[in-house]
């Protein structure tokens, strides 16, 4: 399970493509640039347990690098093109990188990173820079064997900063040192969504996030074709599964949502039947949005819930949710336990904070006191969802615990009210907070996005107050609605609420970590 198997059995065939421009990189040229990536870092000194930091929009360098840092041992960690110079320095001093590699595109960010990381080796691809060397001419110097102590790097990625300041998830107990080691996430691919090398995979989020980088490297393992959007366009997606005959896909609801919002003629007019099974994750999806989906594309959509953590995985398909609507699953390598605030366990249907019973182990980088938050009385993990169990074992989530709201006494959690929004014709986007309110303690207030800008206005919040209190109990229903052109919201779907609910309490200055 190694991209350097198959650089020897298929050389030719296409490790990823680059949906846009259209550049191939088959499975030989990976392995040789990899190789030459792992020359380069050992030149540098880096030895196995290092760590390189990646600051690089979906770039065609990207996997290249990745490979080159996974088949010497390194820890690598792939920061959000989204964040500000500070926020990238904090990432960079806190992983302890000896190496930075960002990318043209970033560089107004970068070259103010630059002089705040003195003592780590930079490098720019696409580009160079008096403060950035470029890594292609550099590797370019490196011969393409590889190295002679070859061993397996890992991941160390960051929390998304969606509560508070992130925090590198270091998994416990991955001890093999082989780089062709059995992956986890491509047997799971074989198991579940029956992937082969035969796989056309499409991914069209940013490869930073854990998810389009663990499922797209677990395909190369198996000798199946990436296809790299190097950024998301709801109609261009479809026109690449057609081109490109692709066969499985990740997603995050909000490509679900500008998908469903095309015109019935575009989404009609792209061929579609290449997919075989396309899954989803990383927020919680409404329940009208995946029943259209599913009635759209059929009974090929797949669901999970897990976390960067690696601490517990819970699955669902097509049919089990049409008979559990609105539910993320079943555990699937641990089991899953609701508790209460003492960690006591729950009955069915009770609600409280989701834990993991006998999952994968985990700890946060330099951060002992929220590993040990993440824990109970019982050893049992959470990464503070709040949801329910059902009779048969499948998990419904409510929120985050972090999120919930409390007005005159009574908790209100936010989800309920942003699935109820999305739904709404004229809205794009839409995230509820809880803002201070002199009586209740705290009142509900919906920001929302319309589809059109145009829309924003007393007209349109009267037509969502109404429809809001149709939908759901008074309490639940804001008591004010605020217009934004755009929500912050993570790439991968998850939403920077924080910043929101900072904004209404007061405090200025607030970043994305």
């Amino acid at each position: 399970m190694h991209p350097s198997h198959h650089a020897k059995t298929h050389p030719d065939k296409a490790a990823y493509i680059m949906a846009y421009s259209g550049e191939v990189v088959t499975f030989a040229e990976l392995d040789a640039r990899s190789n030459q990536g792992a020359q380069l870092f050992r030149s540098l000194g880096l030895k196995a347990g290092d760590a390189v930091a990646l600051f690089i929009d979906n770039h065609p360098r990207y996997y290249e690098i990745l490979w080159a840092a996974q088949r010497s041992g390194l820890r690598f960690t792939c920061l959000s093109s989204k964040l500000t110079a500070g926020e990238v320095e904090y990432i960079v001093k806190d992983c302890e990188a000896k190496v930075f590699i960002t990318s043209a595109a970033l560089s107004q960010a970068a070259l103010q990173v630059a002089p705040l990381i003195p003592g780590v080796k930079l490098f720019m691809v696409g580009g160079e820079s008096e403060a950035y060397e470029s890594f292609e001419a550099a590797r370019a110097a490196m011969p393409a064997t590889p190295i002679a102590d070859e061993s397996a790097g890992r991941a160390m990625l960051y929390s998304s900063g969606t509560t508070g300041r992130p925090k590198g998830v270091k998994r416990m107990g991955e001890v093999s040192d082989a780089i062709d080691a059995p992956n986890p996430l491509a047997q799971l691919g074989q198991a579940l969504y029956g992937w082969t090398p035969d796989t056309v995979y499409l991914s069209p989020a940013p490869l930073y996030h854990a998810a389009p980088l663990g499922w797209s490297m677990a395909v190369h393992t198996l000798g199946g074709t990436v296809v790299l959007m190097e950024r998301f366009d709801p109609e261009d997606a479809l026109r690449f599964i057609e081109k490109y005959k692709v066969t499985s896909a990740q997603w995050v609801p909000t490509h679900f949502v500008r998908m469903l919002k095309l015109p019935e003629e575009v989404r009609s007019k792209y061929d579609l039947s290449s997919l075989k099974a396309v899954f989803h994750a990383a927020a919680p999806c409404p329940v009208p949005i995946k029943e259209q989906m599913i009635a759209w594309w059929g009974p090929i959509v797949h669901e999970y819930y897990a976390g960067t953590e690696g601490n517990g995985f819970c699955i669902i398909n097509s049919d089990e949710w049409l008979a559990h609507k609105g539910s993320v699953g079943r555990g699937l390598m641990a089991q899953v336990r609701i508790c209460d605030d003492e960690g006591n366990p729950l009955p069915a249907r009770a609600e409280g904070l989701v834990f993991f019973e006998g999952g994968g182990q985990f700890e946060y980088h330099g951060d002992p006191k929220k590993t040990a938050e993440s824990r109970n009385q019982h050893g049992w993990t959470t990464l503070g969802d709040v949801g329910w169990l059902d009779e048969e074992g499948f998990l419904y989530l409510t929120d985050r615990k972090s999120f919930m709201i409390i007005s005159g006494g009574v908790n209100i959690y936010p989800q309920e009210l942003e699935n109820v929004l999305i739904n709404h014709p004229k809205v794009a986007d839409a995230a509820v907070v809880g803002a201070p309110d002199e009586e209740m303690g705290e009142k509900v207030v919906a920001v929302v996005q319309p589809l059109d800008w145009a829309d924003a206005g007393e007209e349109l919040r009267a037509e969502l107050m109404a429809y809001a209190r149709a939908n759901l109990s008074h309490v639940k229903t804001p008591r004010l609605i605020d217009f934004m052109a755009e929500l912050p919201r993570h790439p991968t779907g998850k939403l920077y609420k924080r910043l929101i609910r900072d904004a209404y309490w007061g405090k200025e200055g607030s970043r994305i970590v």
